[in-house]
C-alpha cells in the first residue's frame, strides 16, 4: 500500500472518529486511477479514496451534495482532508447489482424476479437522475468538460478506431469510416441535451445495501441526453442481459419517460439504438486498449459479447440508414483474422503446464518430466497473510486469501507479469509441439502466497489456452491449521 496515502487516511479517520485503532485494506483496483480504501473503526466501517485529480474531486463533491440535497441515493460524503485529495464515504458494504446478476446465471442461468425488478428501481431513478438538471443543477462544476456534445461523441468513435480496428488491423477506408462517424455524430447531437448524464452507468456502480439501491462513481457525470445511460445499463457486455429482457426493460423506460417529456416511440428507439451503437464502439475501444495492447485478458473476454449486441443491434434497428459503412465494417469484425488470434483458445493435447507452489524451506521442486527448465517465481516480497491473525490457518486456495491479496495493486502488477511470461513460453511450445512446462511458485511456507499465485494461474491458463493443467500443492501436508 502506498505509506503516504494510508498516512494521510490515518490522519483524516483519527480526527474524524477520535480514535487511532483502525485497520485500513486497500480494495481492488477499478478503470480509473483513484485508490480506494476500507477502514474498520470499531464496530463501524467508511471508504476512504484518495484522488490526485482535484478537479475531478471538486465535481464529486459538488455533485454528491446536490444530490443528497434532492433525495438521491448516493453515499455521503463524511469528511475531506484539507488538500482535497482524501476523502472519507458511509460504506455500503461490497455487492453490487452486477454481482448479483452474476451469481443468478452462475446458479440459476436466468436473472431473478427480484433482480428484475431492482433493474426496473434503477431505471425509476435514472430518470431522477436525469430530470435534477431541472432542480438547479450547475453544470460549469462537471468535469472534465460540462457537456455531452459532438466532440465527445467524435472522441468515443476516435478511441473505437485507434484502440480496436487499428490494432486489430481492420480492413477499412477511413475516408469512408469518418464520413460514417459523421453521419452519426450529427444524428445524435440533434437528440435533447438538456438532462443529466451520469456517462458511466453500469450494473457494477449500483450498491445494494439491505435491500436498498445505492449509485457510486458519478463523477464523470455531466449534461447529455437521456439514451447514453440507458444504453450503458442495458448493454453491458459483461452483465450480458437477455435481448428479451433489453426489450422490456427499455419499454419499461420509455413509459416512464414519455409520461413526463413527450416523445415518439419511433423516435425514441432510432436515438436509443443510435447511443447503443456508440456505447459499444466506446466499449469496444476500452477492450482494445486493455485487452490486446495491455494484454489483460478479462477485457478480451468481453469483446465476443460486445460483437454479439452489435450484431442484435443492427439486425434490428434502422442504423444502415445512417451510417452503411460503419455498419459494413462492424458485420466484417467476426471474421478478421487478428481478432480471432486473440479470441481463439491456442490448443494442444500434448502440451501439460504444472503449476506448484511450494516452500522454500523445503528447496525448490525438481522437473520429474525429465525436461528440466522452468519457472521460479519468488512471491516472498508479496503481501503475506501469514502476518495477520485470522489469515494464517487459512490457505490461498480460500476466499479470504483470495480476497486479502486482490486488495493489494503489487499483486496484480506481479501476476500480471507471470500471465505475459508464461504465455510466450506456452504459445512457443505449442507451435513446437513440446510436451510439458513447469511452473512453480515459491514463499516462506508453501501455504498462502505461492499457492495464492499458483490457483490464479491455472484459473487463466484454463481461460486462455485449450492444454492440459495440473496444479500441485506441494507443502500441503504441512498446512498450518486451526
Amino acid at each position: 500500500m502506498n505509506n503516504h496515502v494510508v498516512d494521510g487516511i490515518r490522519r483524516l479517520v483519527e480526527k474524524t472518529s477520535g480514535t487511532s485503532d483502525m485497520q485500513i485494506n486497500q480494495l481492488p483496483l477499478s478503470g480509473s486511477n483513484r485508490l480506494y480504501y476500507r477502514v474498520l473503526v470499531n464496530n463501524s466501517s467508511f471508504i476512504a479514496t484518495y484522488n490526485a485529480d482535484l478537479l475531478e474531486n471538486d465535481a464529486f463533491f459538488y455533485l454528491s451534495n446536490f444530490f443528497l440535497k434532492n433525495n438521491l441515493p448516493v453515499p455521503k460524503v463524511l469528511s475531506i482532508d484539507n488538500h482535497k485529495e482524501i476523502y472519507l464515504q458511509e460504506d455500503l458494504g461490497e455487492v453490487t447489482l452486477f454481482s448479483l446478476v452474476e451469481n443468478d446465471i452462475k446458479t440459476n442461468k436466468a436473472i431473478s424476479k427480484k433482480n428484475i425488478s431492482y433493474y426496473k428501481q434503477v431505471l425509476d431513478d435514472l430518470l431522477r437522475f436525469q430530470l435534477s438538471s431541472q432542480k438547479g443543477l450547475d453544470f460549469s462544476r462537471c468535469y472534465p468538460v460540462p457537456s455531452f456534445d459532438s466532440k465527445s461523441i467524435q472522441w468515443d468513435l476516435n478511441y473505437f478506431k485507434y484502440m480496436f480496428l487499428k490494432l486489430i488491423h481492420a480492413a477499412f477506408n477511413e475516408q469512408k469510416l469518418e464520413d460514417d462517424f459523421r453521419s452519426l455524430t450529427d444524428f445524435l447531437s440533434t437528440a435533447a441535451n438538456s438532462y443529466f448524464m451520469y456517462r458511466d452507468f453500469q450494473s457494477r456502480n449500483i450498491m445494494v445495501n439491505k435491500e436498498k439501491l445505492y449509485y457510486i462513481d458519478f463523477q464523470g457525470g455531466r449534461k447529455g441526453p437521456v439514451f447514453y445511460d440507458v444504453a450503458s445499463l442495458l448493454y453491458d457486455a459483461k452483465a450480458n442481459l437477455s435481448q428479451e429482457l433489453r426489450d422490456e426493460l427499455c419499454l419499461y423506460y420509455f413509459s416512464k419517460l414519455s409520461s413526463i417529456v413527450n416523445l415518439e416511440k419511433n423516435t425514441f428507439f432510432d436515438y436509443f439504438h443510435g447511443f447503443v451503437l456508440l456505447r459499444i464502439l466506446q466499449a469496444l475501444g476500452a477492450y482494445g486498449y486493455r485487452g490486446i495492447y495491455e494484454r489483460k485478458q478479462h477485457f478480451i473476454q468481453s469483446i465476443p459479447l460486445a460483437l454479439k449486441n452489435v450484431s442484435i443491434l443492427l439486425q434490428t434497428s434502422s442504423l444502415k440508414n445512417i451510417c452503411p459503412y460503419l455498419c459494413d465494417v462492424l458485420e466484417k469484425l467476426p471474421t478478421n483474422a487478428d481478432l480471432q488470434s486473440y479470441l481463439i483458445k491456442k490448443s494442444s493435447e500434448k502440451l501439460t503446464v504444472t503449476i506448484t507452489s511450494f516452500s522454500y524451506k523445503n528447496g525448490i521442486p525438481k522437473d520429474t518430466s525429465g525436461n528440466d527448465g522452468g519457472f521460479v517465481f519468488d512471491c516472498r516480497a508479496l503481501p503475506n497473510p501469514a502476518k495477520v491473525e485470522e489469515l494464517k490457518f487459512h490457505a490461498g486456495i480460500d476466499s479470504p486469501i483470495k480476497k486479502y491479496m486482490q486488495q493489494f495493486p503489487q499483486v496484480g502488477t506481479f501476476m500480471e507479469c507471470v500471465y505475459q511470461l508464461v504465455s510466450l513460453s506456452i504459445e512457443n511450445y505449442i507451435e513446437r509441439g513440446f510436451t510439458h512446462l513447469l511452473v512453480n511458485f515459491g514463499c516462506t511456507g508453501g501455504q498462502h502466497r505461492s499457492v495464492y499465485c499458483a490457483e490464479m494461474l491455472a484459473a487463466y491458463l484454463s481461460l486462455t489456452y485449450t492444454i492440459h493443467v495440473e496444479i500441485k500443492h506441494t507443502n500441503q501436508t504441512n498446512w498450518i491449521k486451526n
